[in-house]
């Protein structure tokens, strides 16, 4: 018997490259989206249903089958909107495992995607801090997905429900938006373009899709034990911005970066990288896709 797998946020570009090894793999694969892919990350064989899962009367209308995986990546993009954001992030993962519940149609695992912003401001390399709700954190995107992350760890406590929670750092690849640092760069570069940038000192961590999406797949076939927990996806180790920019310049051998047109908030975290031990021994996974071969493949590809 094929596996069933539902992607909340099946159209995304995570949703996408999930999908796509799903598919590979001949399992069943629907998506709930709150509208239809665009062209480049059309799926085949992906069934896709409209489904805002901010409204609870939809959800319950569309969930009609037991799926054995169900990964929630979806969420309002545009977190300026704070209505939408916190209804989205929080309400819509709410209503959709209430849903799952009263149908009797749990999973065998429940993947939730959370933030590193939940991590707080402790010093990189950072570890899963455990979710409280006098958290200090200021965005309702982040405030939305520590309110997920604090119900699906009580509802793990009380009812054993099948949850995995994931705070991932930055992922790039294939198909992502252009708006993302990454394509943005890569994109202003080939077309020979001047952009204006911070002054690009600060550290993060970048993951390649496809070490996130072998992760995905790990988790759904890893064993109860490692329910109702948390855990740092991303490489493990942070690289300054600058470079990632003039290698995809020296790369393309175009384009004029302008460094320090835009000032960085007063409270912008200068290093950030997370802990992943937790993540590489509980999963038997480690990222293999190093950050300069993910960006060579990438630019080649573009």
């Amino acid at each position: 018997m094929s596996k069933k797998l539902l992607i909340i946020g099946g159209t995304g570009f995570l949703g996408y490259h999930v999908a796509k090894k799903a598919i590979k793999k001949k399992w069943i694969v629907h998506s709930f989206s709150s509208k239809n892919p665009n062209k480049k990350r059309l799926c085949k064989n992906v069934k896709y249903i409209i489904c805002d899962i901010t409204n609870k009367k939809k959800i319950y209308h569309n969930l009609k089958i037991k799926y054995d995986f169900i990964i929630n990546l979806g969420g309002y993009v545009d977190h300026a909107n704070k209505k939408k954001t916190f209804l989205s992030h929080y309400k819509g993962c709410k209503y959709l495992v209430d849903i799952l519940q009263k149908k009797n149609l749990i999973p065998i695992k429940f993947i939730q995607i959370g933030t590193s912003i939940e991590n707080l401001k402790i010093k990189s390399p950072q570890t899963e801090v455990k979710p409280y709700k006098n958290f200090k954190i200021q965005s309702t995107y982040a405030k939305s997905k520590l309110l997920a992350s604090i119900f699906l760890i009580n509802l793990y406590a009380k009812k054993k429900f099948p949850a995995v929670i994931l705070r991932p750092y930055i992922v790039y690849g294939p198909k992502q938006d252009p708006n993302r640092f990454i394509p943005f760069v890569i994109d202003s570069c080939k077309k020979n373009k001047k952009f204006i940038l911070s002054d690009c000192k600060q550290a993060r961590d970048f993951l390649h899709v496809q070490d996130f999406v072998n992760l995905i797949f790990k988790i759904f076939k890893s064993n109860s034990k490692a329910n109702g927990d948390i855990y740092n996806v991303g490489f493990g180790k942070a690289t300054i911005l600058k470079q990632i920019v003039e290698y995809i310049k020296k790369e393309i051998n175009s384009g004029y970066p302008e460094y320090g047109k835009f000032k960085l908030r007063p409270d912008e975290i200068k290093i950030l990288y997370p802990k992943i031990n937790k993540t590489k021994k509980t999963f038997k996974w480690k990222p293999k896709v190093k950050l300069f071969t993910g960006l060579k493949k990438l630019i080649d590809q573009n």
